[in-house]
């Protein structure tokens, strides 16, 4: 076990934690998504598929733990980062200079996160956290895409969540080692596109919602 707590003590060490759970999550978003998209085949399937989901009963309650160690592994070891980040540099570049592979995702990294995490909370509070006993879920979120101001906040924060990924991806297989000349363009490539995905892939859910 000392040589697991004397590598998760390193910055390599916290960068493989976060490369990791960030790799869990984009596993994550590709279930998620793919369960949500039932929403299309209407109501009766939309909670047909919910039940399902909810048949699985204490499987349910495990992979929730899950989430929650690795949404909480993720957000404190990116915290320490950020932070001794800006230890190690108190002061900024006077020139910030856009080379180097620099892009919108990557400079924006930990803002984006911090912005998720708010956008998951709210998320779990309107969904995970509503009065289920009364209402099916169908009718949860139909009622909350009722709301504009609940339908461009999820399209906000889906773009958010597809600007993280898409430098996240990458990074996560850059970490893990997997970075060569020939394939790196390939990865970057996938990252972006993943990204895309999910960021349509959610973001039309309300739309969709809001205009039947």
């Amino acid at each position: 076990m000392d040589w697991l707590t004397n590598t998760i003590g390193t910055s390599i060490g916290k960068k493989l934690l976060m490369a990791i759970t960030g790799l869990c999550f984009c596993g994550f978003l590709v279930v998620h998504l793919i369960g949500n998209l039932t929403i299309y085949g209407g109501k009766d399937f939309f909670n047909a598929y919910v039940d399902h989901l909810h048949s699985y009963g204490p499987l349910i309650n495990v992979a929730e733990l899950v989430l929650l160690t690795l949404a909480a592994i993720h957000v404190l070891t990116g915290t320490i980062l950020f932070f001794g980040n800006l230890n190690a540099r108190p002061e900024r570049y006077v020139v910030n200079k856009s080379a180097g592979g620099r892009t919108i995702g990557s400079s924006t990294m930990p803002y984006t996160g911090f912005l998720m995490l708010l956008f998951i909370i709210f998320h779990l509070f309107n969904f995970h956290f509503a009065d289920h006993e009364n209402q099916t879920v169908f009718e949860i979120v139909a009622n909350a895409f009722a709301q504009r101001g609940y339908v461009f906040i999820y399209i906000v924060a889906m773009i958010i969540v597809a600007i993280h990924v898409s430098h996240g991806l990458w990074s996560a297989f850059q970490t893990i080692g997997a970075s060569h000349p020939k394939y790196t363009p390939l990865i970057e490539g996938v990252g972006i596109a993943f990204s895309v995905i999910i960021g349509i892939g959610f973001g039309f859910i309300p739309i969709f919602i809001f205009t039947i």
